[in-house]
């Protein structure tokens, strides 16, 4: 296996774990507006997430630094290509971070309100535009010779990619519910539980459509399986979820994020980007690499700090890890 292959791989696994982590807690802070009553629920429902979003979204830095080195064409063709898209994502990323940090800066209603609303649609949008982005990616889009992308933002909007961003807005949302019943405790707990099972059968029709369409045009047996494990891993979560068994609904709900973004990935192998202009102008894993140096180089660094940060993110969850309800928030 040569270098780019295993930075393609480590590249996946990058946004695998980003969305596995990243997922729950925008399905929290968009049910901070839906399963949420008043401000002590709202309250819980942040707290699930607090110690922990900060370090998630980690993950997405990485992969973004990662591919800038490993794939710069790659990385100079999404970026640009994608700049709208990508620039409003950053901008709720940021605004949502903001939100966490000073919603209880002041004791005033409409302060709290206002931040409210930031957290649901930055959680929201991002939850829709990510699958916006990777349906765009695997179906392919308008690159030419030159490695550049030659469409608008409007051609971004088509029917696959459109259908992935559904796929991963309800999926992330019941992810984050399943989150929320394994994080809580009393009433909330069971009202998670409750709209987890509506999301995830919303969840399972839309994703079954995405997967069976993504299978056919672009699959092979390799992504055949990861589609079979999703769904069988959708389905059991949806189970595990019913009979009150949480931390099993919460691993297999993970399974299925897991095995549907691999799927994508194992479907774009070996291309990067495909062209829809021309397949010989797609980027691929060996013209749109790095050299072989700068490769080894990052190898060498990947293998020694990526145990250190799986170690401190891991304890971090495991410091955290009780369950709280409304009687732990102040009144």
């Amino acid at each position: 296996m040569h270098l780019h292959d295993v930075w393609f791989v480590l590249i996946a696994v990058l946004w695998i774990g980003y969305f596995f982590l990243e997922g729950f807690d925008f399905g929290v802070g968009i049910l901070t507006r839906i399963l949420a009553r008043d401000e002590r629920e709202r309250r819980v429902l942040i707290n699930t997430i607090g110690p922990v979003w900060d370090g998630n979204e980690v993950w997405l830095l990485t992969a973004g630094g990662a591919t800038f080195a490993a794939f710069p064409d790659w990385y100079a063709t999404l970026f640009s290509g994608f700049y709208l898209a990508l620039l409003l994502i950053l901008v709720c990323l940021i605004i949502r971070g903001v939100a966490f940090e000073y919603r209880a800066k002041r004791d005033d209603a409409q302060w709290k309100r206002n931040w409210d609303h930031a957290i649901f649609w930055c959680s929201l949008l991002p939850a829709f535009l990510w699958g916006v982005a990777f349906g765009n990616i695997v179906h392919g889009t308008k690159i030419d010779a030159h490695m550049e992308y030659v469409g608008s933002f409007w051609d971004l909007l088509n029917a696959y990619s459109i259908l992935g961003g559904v796929v991963t807005l309800t999926l992330f949302t019941f992810h984050g519910a399943v989150f929320t019943a394994l994080k809580t405790n009393g009433e909330i707990r069971e009202r998670a539980r409750a709209l987890a099972l509506k999301a995830g059968v919303v969840t399972a029709l839309a994703a079954l459509a995405f997967l069976i369409w993504t299978q056919l045009h672009h699959g092979d047996s390799w992504s055949f399986a990861a589609m079979v494990v999703a769904v069988l891993a959708l389905v059991g979560a949806i189970g595990m979820n019913q009979i009150g068994r949480e931390g099993w609904a919460f691993i297999l709900s993970g399974v299925t994020v897991v095995a549907a973004v691999a799927m994508l990935f194992l479907s774009l192998f070996p291309d990067v980007m495909p062209s829809s202009l021309n397949p010989a102008w797609s980027l691929t894993v060996s013209n749109a690499s790095a050299s072989s140096y700068t490769l080894g180089i990052m190898t060498w660094v990947a293998g020694f700090m990526t145990p250190v940060v799986l170690v401190y993110q891991g304890w971090t969850y495991w410091v955290f890890r009780r369950r709280i309800g409304v009687q732990n928030m102040p009144a």
